[in-house]
């Protein structure tokens, strides 16, 4: 019975945020753990057919890092990375899009649908979704050719929207094309928060490998923008967390309300943030 208690007493606890967030759209970037743990994959299919099914419009946006690196490695094709960038030749870029787009994609729309949702896989070259171009290193002031790795120009929800108001979740690959045809890889922190400034999102949530921000050996719950930069400034955020964090303040003044870096290790921690009342990781507020 107490079990049966507890139970009734979570669902009434997220019963204001489903009324506040009904409508609202919410862009997850899918990465990580989360993404090569079968377990923890069906979790979030089931995480998203849910939110879908309580009148939120989850939009997902996936990485594939692992399995790129897996598959070249299989063909024996050695990975190199600048800053966590990987150089991206031709050919290397059709292994990229084949796995992202042909693999990972669909394995993420069919996890959903077994979970009872409707999810439609794209890429951000489907309907002109992700207009890109040639992103360049910054090495110490020099502009260095990293290949076919790309950043967002512009983005055109159209496709988003049309989905969305067809009850289907979109799922999108991190691939663009700029004006020329050429197609690039884009990192998926990226292409997801460009994705939430266009959609006016209410949440932007990436997914990682760790509790969150840590300040002080602690877990900071909430931070500002400004908060932010003066702990990048001072080197308590430093390494890879930095182009994450950026890519939060970013997506805030591009105009989406709340973004969260959230560890996926958790079963359930995008129903965890958005249901509850203390939420989980750390979120960016303006």
């Amino acid at each position: 019975m107490q079990k049966s208690i507890e139970k009734v007493n979570t669902l009434i606890e997220s019963l204001p945020y489903i009324r506040e967030f009904s409508g609202k759209t919410v862009v997850v970037k899918f990465g990580g753990h989360a993404m090569t743990d079968d377990a923890l994959a069906l979790s979030f299919a089931r995480d998203m057919a849910l939110l879908k099914l309580v009148g939120i419009n989850p939009v997902v946006v996936h990485g594939g890092g692992p399995q790129i690196g897996s598959l070249l490695e299989k063909l024996g094709i050695k990975s190199e990375f600048v800053d966590g960038l990987r150089v991206t030749d031709a050919s290397t870029m059709e292994i990229v899009e084949m796995v992202l787009v042909g693999n990972v994609n669909k394995e993420i729309v069919n996890n959903i649908h077994l979970a009872g949702g409707k999810a439609v896989g794209i890429s951000g070259k489907d309907a002109g979704l992700i207009k890109a171009r040639k992103l360049y290193h910054d090495d110490k002031g020099e502009k260095k050719d990293i290949g076919l790795v790309g950043t967002v120009e512009k983005v055109n929800p159209d496709i988003i929207s049309l989905l969305e108001k067809d009850k289907f979740i979109p799922v999108i690959a991190p691939i663009g094309a700029d004006s020329e045809g050429n197609t690039y890889n884009i990192n998926a922190d990226t292409a997801a928060g460009k994705i939430a400034e266009a959609l006016q999102a209410e949440k932007l949530i990436l997914l990682t490998d760790i509790a969150g921000v840590m300040i002080g050996g602690n877990l900071a719950s909430t931070l500002t923008s400004e908060e932010t930069k003066k702990h990048i400034t001072s080197g308590e955020i430093k390494g890879g967390m930095i182009p994450k964090v950026n890519c939060c303040i970013e997506a805030l003044d591009g105009g989406v309300k709340k973004a969260h870096i959230i560890d996926g290790r958790v079963e359930h921690a995008v129903l965890l943030e958005i249901f509850t009342d203390g939420g989980v990781g750390t979120q960016f507020v303006k």
